[in-house]
């Protein structure tokens, strides 16, 4: 989908409800070369690779065949996976679209079902996970975020120089390399034609696996571009850190504080996040996806997401683009006047998207 298109939707009836922000954003920092940061984060998280073990099950029903099971992506993390997967008589490879819910939720989720099963009509392949200490990554199922804000917490008391744990973003960044690096081996999966895309925690881990992963094809980020940097120095981090709230507040306790603020933010962010408020900043690792076509959909009063920070992400991910002639590949559609919700709108932008780019 062009930025063509997307003026032809706004100037259609619909200016009321997006605006198409312009070329012109915040000054982006100084960063490392775009190279060089992709070897630093693919060094961060570098581990044992171990064997898939995949064990799936399948139903058919009507036009889509559900395929539900798991792979591992390390020795002891055995990941969920569902798979839409479309039945076209004659047809035996398919493109792929994985899509990742946001904090507190599962691969199981309505909003996913929907937006899977319009895929698998349009003959796209569709896959969710369970993020690390989401869903069925928990014995008898996860209470939303409360395990995975228990794990970030952990990490942070951790020290130990054998193993660094990074529960939270991280380490399901990681799951989404053996993801793709499983996918590529089915021969259902046309490897070439594989797209990415997430909501909020999803959208994070999207523009961190798939950034430096030029397997993915075609990316989009839902309500997930923003700079944890500026946030932290504006005194706006406020959002992000509650998404895992408790792990903040018993992080602040153990550091002699009575509250939450700016100093025991940081100190957080800096040992279960090293490098994200520098080179695995998004501005930073958004320049990697330059020249695939890239589709970024924000709120201009998301909490989560600061609208100032989030424009620094417009301008990095503008500059490359200019710079790989491939401007024409990105768009960023920002809606008025909506905090942190990914709503039908972006739903339907995401599924055109995904159908251009990976179905042409």
């Amino acid at each position: 989908m062009s930025n063509t298109s997307f003026k032809n939707i706004l100037l259609t009836g619909c200016l009321a409800l997006f605006i198409q922000v312009s070329a012109t954003f915040a000054q982006t920092p100084k960063y490392p070369s775009p190279e060089q940061v992709a070897r630093d984060f693919k060094a961060l998280l570098n581990r044992p690779v171990v064997d898939f073990k995949p064990e799936f099950t399948n139903v058919r029903m009507d036009s889509i065949q559900i395929d539900k099971g798991s792979i591992y992506t390390e020795e002891t993390e055995r990941m969920p996976i569902l798979i839409y997967k479309p039945v076209i008589k004659g047809q035996t490879k398919f493109p792929v679209v994985i899509f990742l819910h946001g904090t507190g939720g599962n691969k199981d989720g309505g909003d996913t079902k929907a937006m899977f099963t319009k895929l698998a009509k349009l003959g796209i392949m569709s896959v969710a996970i369970d993020a690390r200490y989401h869903g069925q990554r928990i014995a008898g199922g996860a209470h939303g975020s409360k395990e995975y804000t228990e794990a970030a917490y952990q990490a942070f008391k951790t020290n130990d120089a054998t193993h660094h744990a990074y529960p939270f973003l991280y380490d399901t960044s990681y799951d989404l390399w053996r993801l793709v690096d499983y996918l590529v081996t089915r021969p259902d999966v046309k490897a070439d034609r594989i797209g990415m895309g997430g909501i909020s925690m999803g959208g994070i881990e999207t523009w961190m696996a798939a950034s430096v992963d030029t397997r993915i094809r075609a990316a989009v980020l839902g309500i997930s571009v923003q700079s944890f940097k500026w946030s932290l120095e504006n005194n706006k981090w406020q959002g992000r850190a509650g998404t895992i709230n408790d792990a903040h507040k018993k992080a602040a306790h153990d550091l002699g504080d009575s509250t939450v603020n700016q100093v025991n933010v940081k100190a957080v962010w800096d040992k279960i996040l090293p490098g994200i408020t520098d080179e695995f900043d998004c501005p930073s690792m958004i320049r990697l996806f330059a020249p695939r076509p890239l589709l970024i959909l924000s709120k201009d009063t998301d909490p989560n997401n600061p609208y100032p920070g989030a424009q620094i992400g417009f301008a990095a991910a503008t500059e490359a683009y200019k710079a790989k002639n491939a401007i024409d590949k990105l768009d960023i559609v920002v809606q008025p006047n909506l905090g942190h919700v990914f709503n039908a709108k972006d739903t339907q932008l995401s599924i055109e998207f995904f159908s251009k780019y990976l179905l042409e």
